[in-house]
């Protein structure tokens, strides 16, 4: 019997989050927890019945699809940006979005199930390293007792220090960021969202975030903050 080499995958819902871009995006689910989301599902499914029990889970992963990365072909190596954009490995010993099947996987804290009348269950999440309406293609719990490897080792990551830095967020910018995402902004940038082959101490960065354009220069450890103002329609 002839197996079939093709399938097809619906999008069950979109989440929303302050980035508009992947620029600013933290590079793994969870390391900035104060993020928020708001996942909200396609018509076809806000089915309240979906998500019962839902509630009684901490965590969830989320199933994914890279929408800007989808392409015809795929290269069986990546240069990871832990290794600094030096060193190419298997795409399948990373998290590349260059992969055959552009989909992604992502831990996040669910922090409520919400049932509005106009767009069905919407689940409020926490620690999401996605885009701004990026299509979800399933939804399951994170069982502690089968998923949580304490032992397991991180290959090529394992030798790669993740590094913050110290951010300087002048008082009269901070202002202007709503304080219910102040906290989040801040972990953003001590993440250092600038690409690792870049380390220019003079060139201005910037980014979108919750409806801002966040600007800011990098150099020996330290993030200062120099702009912030309404990102520009359109």
């Amino acid at each position: 019997m002839e197996q079939p080499t093709d399938l097809s995958l619906r999008i069950i819902a979109r989440i929303h989050t302050d980035f508009a871009t992947k620029f600013g995006v933290p590079r793994q689910s969870g390391l900035v927890a104060p993020l928020q989301a708001e996942i909200v599902f396609e018509p076809a499914y806000r089915n309240a019945d979906a998500v019962r029990g839902l509630d009684e889970f901490s965590h969830l992963w989320l199933i994914w699809q890279f929408s800007e990365a989808v392409r015809e072909r795929w290269s069986p190596t990546v240069r990871p940006p832990r290794l600094g954009g030096n060193r190419r490995v298997g795409v399948f010993a990373t998290r590349s979005p260059f992969r055959p099947n552009a989909i992604g996987l992502s831990s996040v804290a669910l922090e409520r199930v919400e049932l509005t009348a106009d767009r069905g269950p919407v689940l409020h999440v926490l620690g999401a390293d996605l885009m701004d309406c990026t299509p979800i293609l399933d939804i399951k719990p994170y069982l502690p007792y089968t998923d949580c490897h304490p032992e397991a080792s991180g290959g090529f990551t394992d030798h790669t220090a993740r590094q913050t830095l110290q951010v300087e967020f002048p008082a009269e910018l901070l202002a202007r960021v709503p304080e219910a995402r102040r906290e989040a902004l801040c972990g953003v940038l001590a993440c250092d969202p600038r690409p690792p082959y870049q380390n220019d101490p003079e060139r201005v960065y910037g980014f979108g975030f919750a409806g801002l354009e966040i600007a800011f220069r990098a150099a020996d450890g330290v993030l200062t903050v120099v702009d912030v103002r309404p990102a520009q329609e359109g």
